[in-house]
Formats: C-alpha cells, sequence, structure tokens
C-alpha cells in the first residue's frame, strides 16, 4: 500500500462533515495478505457506527432473504485514486456488525497489527463518491499524528467526529494560554515566560502526579497488583493516556511559546516564517524526540512504582556485561550466583514500542527467564515467533492480550501482567515476594 502523507490526510479531513476513524481488528485486513486468512475481503463496521447517519441507509432489496440488508455506494480511496462501487451489508440473523466490502485489496495488504481505517462523509461529492477512505499502517509517522490530532486513547476502537470541534485541550486552558502569551509579546517578556515554560516538571514528576490521578480515579491507595485485577491496563492507562495528557498540557506552553518567538522576530509574517523555518524546524524535531524519550521513562516508573508497592524483591537499572535490564528478580547478585536453579531469578525489561529492539536480549543468555513487557499493540506474529525462538516471553496489558486488534491471543509465550504476577512470581517465584 502507497501510505498518504500527513498534509493529504488533513486535506480529506477538511472536506468532510463526518470523519469515522476505526482501529482494524487481525481479520479486517488479514484477508487481503492470502487466502488462507479467510474470505471476509472487507472490514466490519460496528453496529453504533451502523445505526449513525454516517453510512448510506440500509434496505432489504431481496425479499426471499428479508434477513439481509445492504446499500451500494460509491467510495474514493486517495492513496491508490481509484473509486469503487461498495457494498455494505448486515446479516440480521448473525450480529449486529455490518460488512464493507468491495474496498481495494491493496490498501490492506502487509499491515503492521492495530493499524487504523480513516474516512469521511463527504461535504461535496467527488464525482459519484459521497465518501472517501485510507488506510494508515500503525507503525508509520502519519499514525502518531492521527493519535494526536484526535486524541485516540490507549482503549480506543472506533469512533465519530466533527471536523469542526476536535477533541484536545480544555477551552479554558487554550484561552488562558492564549491570553498569557498575548500578554508576554505585548509586554516584552517572551523569553522570561520561554525560560519559565521550559522548567517542565521531572519525569518523576509527572509519574507521581499520573499515578495519584489514577489512584484517586479508582478509590485505591497503593498500586498493589494483588489487589488490581488488570495490573497491564492500568499501568498502561497512566503511562499511554493520564501521563501524556499531563506532559502536553506543560508542553504546549513551552513550545507554542518558542514559536510566537520566531515568527514574531519580523513585521512580515510571511518573511518571519520563511527566515525562521530553521529554528521552528528545530523546535518540532525536539518536541518529537522529547516525547520519545519521555515514553519509555515513563513506563520504567510505573512498572517499577507496581514492584515497590506489591513488595517484589527487585533491583533497578543493574550492569549486567554491555547490558542495562531494566529490573533484575530477585537481584544481581542472585542472578550472577553459578549454584542457583534457573527459576531462582529473571529478567524484566521494558519497552514501549519494540520495532526490532527486542533482539538486543537475545544476545546473552542469563540462565533464567527472560519478560520483555511493553503496551505496544503493533508486534507482528513473526516478531512474537521469534521471540518465542530466542527464549523470551511478552508480557502484555490484559486488554491487549485478547484484543482482536493485536496477535496476542493464540501465542503461548504472550502472557498478561496479571499472569505474571499470579504465575511467574507468586506460584513460581514465591521467595519473590516480601
Amino acid at each position: 500500500m502507497r501510505q498518504q502523507s500527513w498534509a493529504d490526510i488533513q486535506k480529506w479531513v477538511g472536506k468532510s462533515s463526518t470523519v469515522f476513524i476505526k482501529k482494524l481488528a487481525r481479520n479486517d485486513c488479514a484477508w487481503a495478505d492470502g487466502a488462507e486468512n479467510g474470505h471476509q475481503n472487507g472490514v466490519y463496521i460496528p453496529r453504533e457506527i451502523r445505526e449513525s447517519d454516517f453510512f448510506p441507509s440500509l434496505l432489504n432489496t431481496n425479499s426471499d432473504k428479508p434477513h439481509i440488508f445492504d446499500a451500494r455506494f460509491w467510495t474514493v480511496w486517495p492513496a491508490t485514486g481509484e473509486t469503487q462501487h461498495s457494498t455494505l451489508k448486515h446479516y440480521s440473523n448473525k450480529g449486529t456488525e455490518m460488512h464493507f466490502t468491495r474496498v481495494p485489496r491493496g490498501e490492506f495488504t502487509d499491515l503492521t497489527p492495530a493499524s487504523w481505517l480513516i474516512g469521511g462523509y463527504l461535504e461535496h461529492d467527488v464525482g459519484e463518491a459521497s465518501h472517501w477512505f485510507m488506510v494508515i499502517d500503525s507503525a508509520s509517522e502519519e499514525a502518531e499524528l492521527l493519535e494526536s490530532m484526535f486524541a485516540l486513547d490507549s482503549d480506543f476502537h472506533f469512533a465519530l467526529f466533527d471536523p469542526t470541534n476536535l477533541p484536545g485541550a480544555k477551552q479554558d486552558d487554550t484561552e488562558q494560554l492564549i491570553e498569557d502569551l498575548a500578554k508576554a509579546l505585548r509586554e516584552g517578556s517572551l523569553d522570561q515566560f520561554i525560560m519559565d515554560a521550559s522548567r517542565m516538571p521531572a519525569s518523576e514528576d509527572f509519574a507521581l502526579q499520573a499515578q495519584a490521578a489514577w489512584l484517586e480515579e479508582n478509590n485505591l491507595d497503593k498500586m498493589d497488583p494483588w489487589n488490581i485485577p488488570n495490573p497491564g491496563d492500568a499501568v498502561m492507562r497512566i503511562s499511554r493516556d493520564i501521563e501524556y495528557a499531563l506532559y502536553k498540557r506543560s508542553e504546549v506552553r513551552f513550545r507554542a511559546a518558542q514559536v510566537l518567538r520566531t515568527v514574531s522576530m519580523d513585521a512580515n509574517l510571511v518573511s518571519a516564517i520563511v527566515r525562521g523555518f530553521p529554528e521552528l524546524d528545530a523546535t518540532f524535531l525536539s518536541a518529537a524526540q522529547t516525547r520519545k524519550s519521555r515514553a519509555g521513562r515513563s513506563f520504567e516508573h510505573h512498572v517499577g512504582r507496581v514492584f515497590r508497592d506489591g513488595r517484589i524483591r527487585h533491583e533497578e537499572q543493574v550492569i549486567l556485561g554491555s547490558r542495562r535490564p531494566d529490573f533484575v528478580l530477585p537481584d544481581v547478585s542472585t542472578l550472577r550466583s553459578k549454584s542457583r536453579g534457573f527459576n531462582d531469578a529473571a529478567i524484566v525489561s521494558l519497552k514501549t514500542t519494540l520495532r526490532e529492539r527486542w533482539k538486543q536480549l537475545s544476545l546473552e543468555r542469563f540462565n533464567g527467564d527472560v519478560f520483555l513487557t511493553t503496551v505496544d499493540d503493533r508486534v507482528t506474529a513473526d516478531a512474537i515467533s521469534d521471540m518465542a525462538d530466542n527464549g523470551i516471553c511478552l508480557v502484555v496489558p490484559e486488554s491487549l492480550k485478547k484484543s482482536k486488534e493485536t496477535c496476542y491471543a493464540t501465542k503461548a509465550n504472550v502472557i498478561t501482567f496479571r499472569v505474571f504476577f499470579d504465575e511467574e512470581i507468586s506460584r513460581k517465584r514465591p521467595f519473590l515476594r516480601l
């Protein structure tokens, strides 16, 4: 498939009165990779979207089959330039979902798990087409921008959006920031504003704020994995949603002020943007790099808190040869002991996103289990099999293990945080509990 640029995606969103986004289940796209993956030949549309006004109304067009309701409509697929006479079909005797077929196969081939379908109901038809659709691979930069623009949380599956009123910062916060920046610009104190805004809380402080918010939300006083039914989902929610929202609130003050300083250097706005482009480019690059480095440290803070509140023996960030695993259970001296048993020590490594970086774990053998924890829903089936061949057990949030959008459900070397604590700690290694 040819990936559309972010500018193209924004252009088509701007042409729409309503935008539909769905995180693709594996059966929504696996059919395009070969007949052995089934013959779905399209995407399932949830009942809530079927019953909305986004798609054309369904009618029974065959009185001999009163349980089948369908519709035909023209769709445009900008990535391929194709226009399709697509089909909607609902088998009312089989379930609540609707089947969306006659779509370009090439759009759905070789997709990373948890990729996105985005489409819009056009304000003005393009030729005969009333709707447009694109598929965005979850491993692409465009996917990250999509998640940010539409504020897609870790538990997002599908929704309709009004392009003129997208989710984002609270209106009160936005108006206050505009007022503060305008005042700083008028009074000539913008540099001081930037200096103050750049002093964002440390990673540990963001983590503590996010944990406190989650604990209050759930009426708890500790992140004790023995008292939290789904500890992996809790860590994912705190890290990917709550803490990230706190970070963005601080970041926008700092970055908006930097941009304002650049574009206000010249009375001519066009001249200021052109001449200041290198500085603008550096600002946005720095923002992207800072977000990525923050995410990894955030995950470590929250898993460490769960270990501490659960009174699990561990050491953090110890050096083992050329490696520095995030956690050693129970400690490095036990791990290095020549006389210990296989289950007497273990390695726990953390990766918010895996890509190919998990392979560094397989380079050294520790005579013990290696657990790789992640909140990444994009790991491919081949990568999971490769991990199994290298003796690596993947630990994921409970909701991701059973999700139809991931490749985890049937993989024996993928376990949940709940299973990790109950089986790998409490049953197999009870000595790790203080």
